[in-house]
């Protein structure tokens, strides 16, 4: 009888099958009055810090381009990185979510709102369905290449019809030309960079960028659907230095003459290809960016990050157009290079 009455008790108080529910257990017990410490008016007296922090990370992503370079050009090492400002996003959400602060997590919408404004649209394939008049690529090929041979070969496989190379080392040019000349017979190399083209090229000259020695070239390739400027160039490195900050002063000088350059430039169709040492955001390279669309932001898919080869940081090494469209544009897998190739297809102007 004890053990009968025990089990009717039990049946009574739990609701008719002597097991108390999950929802019972956990909503009725340990939330009751709401999640821990996150009641009361405290949630929104804390993390005030962290809500100014996110506050300051919405303006830096919303007036990047007036961040100073005074100090270190500290502007465009941040224009440079733009993307991976949306980690600082993730590292204030855990803060903000260990710390319960409701403030923190309400300020923190105006960084995400600015970051998926900046670059939502990579996550979208823009890819077009053409086929494309011209297929390019460019790669920095890295002087210290030790597979030339192989690097040549892994690009013509990509099946571009024109081809730039920028840091080819003199000691390594005979290796390129052998790989290359096989199926782009027109080709020319000024200093370290070089065209070569399976249709014929005229005008190919040196482009004067300010370095003292050629770094860029510029040659009209003749196709079947007309004529296209093909400017290749390779603008001097950056380094970002403790004392020194971004120093970028070399960069910036090149990037303003070859804009002006290009916009001389009397063609229809003009294509860059080349390793900038800048992305897009960079506001040193508006000379350039101002006047020419990007392959990849217009119709790639992703963020095509082409460098370093090994984690892909920021994409520096780019393909711009201007009075032609993009239609597609992807990076390629890696070679012997720290650089990943990039390519685009390409529609010309009538």
């Amino acid at each position: 009888m004890t053990r009968v009455y025990t089990s009717e008790a039990t049946h009574r108080e739990d609701g008719g099958d002597g097991r108390r529910g999950f929802w019972s257990r956990w909503s009725g017990d340990r939330f009751r009055g709401g999640f821990p410490g996150w009641s009361g008016p405290g949630k929104w007296r804390r993390g005030v810090v962290l809500a100014v922090a996110a506050l300051l990370l919405g303006l830096a992503f919303f007036l990047h381009a007036e961040v100073p370079n005074a100090v270190g050009n500290l502007g465009s090492l941040w224009e440079t990185f733009l993307p991976w400002g949306g980690l600082l996003i993730v590292v204030l959400l855990v803060g903000a979510v260990l710390r319960r602060s409701a403030t923190a997590l309400v300020a923190l919408l105006l960084p995400t709102l600015m970051w998926v404004n900046l670059f939502g649209g990579p996550f979208n394939d823009k890819t077009g369905s053409g086929a494309g008049d011209l297929t390019v690529v460019t790669h920095n090929v890295n002087a210290g290449n030790a597979d030339p041979r192989g690097t040549a070969e892994a690009l013509v496989a990509s099946g571009a019809e024109v081809i730039a190379l920028e840091e080819v080392s003199p000691a390594k040019a005979a290796a390129y030309r052998a790989a290359l000349d096989k199926t782009h017979r027109y080709h020319k190399l000024t200093g370290t960079v070089g065209i070569w083209s399976k249709y014929p090229m005229s005008e190919t000259r040196a482009v004067d960028i300010k370095m003292g020695w050629p770094r860029a070239m510029r040659a009209t390739v003749r196709t079947p659907e007309g004529d296209v400027a093909v400017y290749a160039a390779h603008l001097p490195s950056v380094r970002v230095q403790f004392r020194s900050g971004f120093t970028a002063g070399q960069r910036d000088g090149s990037a303003r003459a070859l804009g002006e350059a290009i916009a001389r430039d009397p063609a229809d169709n003009v294509i860059l290809l080349g390793d900038l040492n800048g992305t897009m955001n960079d506001r040193a390279l508006a000379p350039i960016t101002s006047q020419m669309r990007s392959a990849q932001g217009a119709a790639g898919d992703g963020f095509g990050f082409s460098w370093p080869a090994s984690f892909p940081m920021a994409r520096i090494d780019q393909i711009m157009v201007k009075g032609a469209d993009p239609v597609s544009a992807w990076t390629l897998p890696a070679t012997a290079s720290d650089h990943l190739p990039v390519a685009a297809k390409i529609d010309l102007a009538d």
